[in-house]
């Protein structure tokens, strides 16, 4: 009998993860992977500002499935097979240690992302896989035999015994068209992980100013979140609208991103105990100036911005600050209201929310219900994480299960 014949298409982290996999546990098979791409492993490489965010250091499988909008409860079975702790362990045992950051990222020891991609074509060039680049595939179907066959874009055609589809997420519908999958398993993609675009923004000139702690929610939704803020020369940008953005994905896709943010500067407080701290702040400061007294660690820059676009002169003093601007300063640091008209992909780290539904596939080994031999790891999957590594974890998560079963 001929050994097996197993096909991945794509050529990024879960591609890669799932045919390693699938080649040292079936290590008679015979493993391809296609990429339509002249390189492979492109967002491994540019991911975490070229470091790559491999994990986060949330060992606690509990907790590490509450970073995922889409794809919680499909997630938390597969982590029992491959979870975070496992990431480490497989890459410390191929010789590329991990280090974990302050919150919790966790990048290669070189921090360099050429130790990630080359650990992977290693590891791949070792077992025998085949990795063809160029090698775009236009449909899947099926012989006589019911086998598969690739149709490639150079009029080729490969045959498989197995097929595994890690393609990453596509930006509309359309893209997953060429699949054999019923069109019902598929969740409609939307972007997620995106920055707001404020055109109309007194803030633009404060551009590259940060703030480490802000809230930041959507009017009239119950969407909010809140971390480290950054102002940019098109908007805002930072964890916090980040993960906004990932929460709130399907919210902002239907609102056509035209939509009113909430921040609030000063999150410990609402506007009822901040004005209180004002007043408290007015006695104690009396006689120094309204724009060079910030009460609460703002950088200074912004600070100056919110007391002149309440009207506060640079002259004006905290004991003889009339009661008009002081309310409009409190409003401004407690629900500063922007209209956002669109988004930017944040850098190149492009994620979708939607992809194939968990519901048409096998859940404890991703090959599909409808297409026997057919299987799907990473971003193709209605699976999406927030930033810190998220996205990479589920890669190789259902990447690695996906590999451990295709073969038998």
């Amino acid at each position: 009998m001929s050994s097996l014949n197993i096909v991945v298409i794509g050529g990024g982290a879960a591609g890669f993860f799932s045919a390693i996999t699938a080649a040292e546990t079936f290590p008679d098979a015979t493993v391809t992977i296609l990429e339509k791409n002249r390189t492979v492993l492109n967002k491994v490489r540019i991911s975490g500002g070229g470091r790559c965010n491999v994990t986060h250091a949330c060992f606690d499988n509990r907790q590490l499935v509450k970073h995922y909008p889409r794809g919680e409860k499909p997630l938390r079975p597969l982590l029992n097979v491959f979870d975070a702790t496992a990431t480490v362990q497989w890459f410390e045992k191929r010789g590329v240690p991990l280090k974990t950051e302050a919150d919790g990222r966790m990048f290669p020891g070189t921090n360099t992302s050429d130790t990630i991609v080359d650990c992977l074509l290693t590891t791949a060039r070792r077992l025998g896989i085949s990795v063809r680049t160029s090698c775009g595939v236009s449909t899947l179907t099926r012989d006589e035999q019911n086998r598969w066959l690739l149709h490639l874009y150079t009029d080729e055609v490969l045959t498989a015994d197995r097929v595994l589809i890690a393609t990453g997420g596509y930006p509309r519908a359309d893209g997953y068209s060429w699949l054999p999958e019923p069109s019902d398993s598929l969740v409609s993609p939307v972007p997620s992980l995106f920055t707001f675009n404020v055109p109309d923004n007194p803030f633009l000139p404060l551009a590259g100013v940060s703030v480490p702690d802000a809230k930041v929610s959507i009017i009239g939704t119950k969407q909010e979140q809140r971390g480290p803020l950054l102002i940019t020369h098109w908007g805002f940008s930072g964890p916090a609208i980040l993960r906004l953005s990932a929460w709130a994905a399907r919210d902002l896709a239907e609102l056509d991103y035209q939509f009113t943010l909430r921040i609030n500067w000063t999150p410990d407080l609402n506007e009822n105990q901040l004005r209180a701290a004002l007043q408290d702040f007015r006695q104690q400061n009396g006689r120094k100036q309204v724009i060079s007294q910030n009460p609460f660690a703002l950088p200074s820059r912004l600070w100056q911005m919110m007391v002149t676009e309440a009207g506060i002169s640079e002259t004006q003093r905290w004991a003889d600050l009339p009661a008009k601007p002081l309310n409009r300063l409190t409003e401004r640091l407690t629900n500063n209201q922007f209209q956002v008209m669109g988004k930017s992909t944040f850098k190149d780290e492009f994620v979708t929310c939607g992809g194939i539904s968990f519901g048409s596939l096998d859940p404890q080994t991703l090959e599909s219900k409808s297409q026997p031999g057919l299987f799907f790891a990473g971003e193709v999957l209605d699976v999406d994480g927030i930033t810190g590594g998220f996205n990479f974890q589920s890669a190789w998560t259902t990447g690695y299960v996906a590999g451990l079963n295709i073969g038998k």
